[in-house]
Formats: C-alpha cells, sequence, structure tokens
C-alpha cells in the first residue's frame, strides 16, 4: 500500500511538538503506511493571551515547559479580524509548494484552519496572496480530518473561501462533552462540508484515543474512501481539566 502524507495542525496554544506526542498512539497504528507531517503554527502567544484564559487541550505544566504557546490566528478587541491568518496562510502556503499532501488532519483551531485551508486549494483564487504565479501552489486535498472544528466565520478571508460549502471528503469527530467547542459549534462546519461524515464520541475536548479509535482513524487515513467502519464505542483520553482550557479560539 502506498503511504499517505497528511499534514497536520496543532490546536491553540500547542505546537507541533506537543501535538505530535500526544498522537504517538495514533502514530504507532499507522507505522510506516501514514506519514503524518506536524507543522507549527507562526503566531507564537504570549503570556497575555493565555492569562485569565482556560487553556485548551494544553496543560499549564506543558505551556510552562516549552515555553513555545503557538496559534494559527489571534482575534482582535472586536472579533473582526482573526489576527495572523495572513501569516499562517503564507507558511502552509510555502510547506505545500515543495511537498505533496493527500489529506489534512486538524485538532480544535487547527481543525478550523485544516478546513479553511481544503475549502482554499478548492478556490484558491479567493484569497489571491495564496497563489504562485496565479496558481494553486497544491491540488486540492483529497480528504480533510476535523477533530473538535469550527467555522471560522467573521473574518473576511474566510468569509471569502467559505462563500460556498466545499466538497473534499472531510470527517468531522465531535465530543459530546466538549466543552471549548460546543457540539452546535462543530456542526457549523459540518453544514458547509457537503461530503461530510461525522463520528462522535462521548468524551470531551480531546482526540479519541481508546484502541477502537485509533484504528479507526488510522484506516480512514490510509483509505479514507473505504468502507472503514464506525468506532461506535465512545473514544475515551485523559481529557484536560475544564478549567485549564482556552475558550479564545
Amino acid at each position: 500500500m502506498t503511504t499517505k502524507t497528511v499534514l497536520v495542525l496543532h490546536g491553540y496554544t500547542q505546537n507541533a511538538n506537543i501535538f505530535s506526542k500526544r498522537l504517538g498512539a495514533l502514530r504507532k497504528e499507522c507505522g510506516k503506511s501514514v506519514d503524518l507531517v506536524f507543522i507549527d503554527g507562526p503566531i507564537i502567544l504570549q503570556p497575555a493571551d493565555l492569562f485569565g484564559s482556560r487553556l485548551e487541550a494544553l496543560n499549564a505544566a506543558e505551556v510552562a515547559e516549552t515555553n513555545d504557546a503557538r496559534a494559527w490566528w489571534n482575534w482582535d478587541r472586536n472579533k473582526s479580524e482573526a489576527k495572523g491568518l495572513p501569516e499562517s496562510l503564507e507558511v502552509i502556503r510555502d510547506v505545500l509548494k515543495t511537498r505533496t499532501f493527500d489529506g489534512v488532519l486538524g485538532f480544535s483551531q487547527g481543525a478550523s484552519f485544516a478546513a479553511l485551508l481544503t475549502a482554499l486549494l478548492e478556490r484558491p483564487e479567493a484569497y489571491p496572496p495564496f497563489l504562485i504565479d496565479g496558481r494553486a501552489p497544491h491540488p486540492p486535498f483529497k480528504f480533510c480530518v476535523a477533530v473538535s472544528g469550527f467555522r471560522l466565520s467573521g473574518d473576511p478571508i474566510s468569509d471569502a473561501i467559505y462563500e460556498t460549502p466545499f466538497s473534499t471528503p472531510t470527517l468531522h469527530i465531535i465530543g459530546r462533552n466538549d466543552v471549548v467547542v460546543i457540539e452546535e459549534r462543530s456542526h457549523k462546519l459540518v453544514s458547509i462540508s457537503t461530503n461530510a461524515r461525522v463520528e462522535e464520541h462521548d468524551g470531551g475536548h480531546f482526540v479519541p484515543s481508546k484502541g477502537n479509535w485509533r484504528k479507526f482513524l488510522a484506516a480512514y487515513l490510509r483509505d479514507p474512501t473505504g468502507d472503514v467502519p464506525s468506532p461506535s464505542d465512545s473514544g475515551t483520553a485523559t481529557p484536560v481539566d475544564p478549567a485549564q482550557q482556552i475558550m479564545k479560539l
């Protein structure tokens, strides 16, 4: 079987190294059949970005240890502009022009960004700075996996990209007890994904890591168009204390 290459985008306050560690069991399950390529968000968060908030998917000890909490954007005070989004799109554009990816997987803010990239690669003209010599830097992804994802809206760039729904096969994984990205918010992203598959687990704001979920995700990444049975059982992981999660996505 041909190795699948998947771009992986971390959540708000995480970074590529931390998210890679958190997905260690999935990486092991995938083996050599899936190459997971983790990328750092270019926005380096400052203490002021974290103070007084609830850490999302990254506990305080990890932030202190790495001193490298990152993001794909930060909202301005009026929540009318996703600050840093152009820089993130530029970083990803430069990655995409150097190698080919079969698909993309993201968590939380990274899932939102993954879906946005998926839609943009279908209509790259929606954001002209993403083009290189008038052409997209990469073909459309063959699939997208959005875990605890949400629709980025209210920003001029994202609103232009989402002017029409996107059709790339997209797996949406939603935690029924997610208090950071609630189900209703995730379903707003599902609603603009015309080729969507939705799988839910009984946990919260994390990538489910129980054995059946690892096997399901690995099988999906290997063959997203295949007949991959639902994990059916509830996914489990060590959830982050809700009091330590960031709501500011």
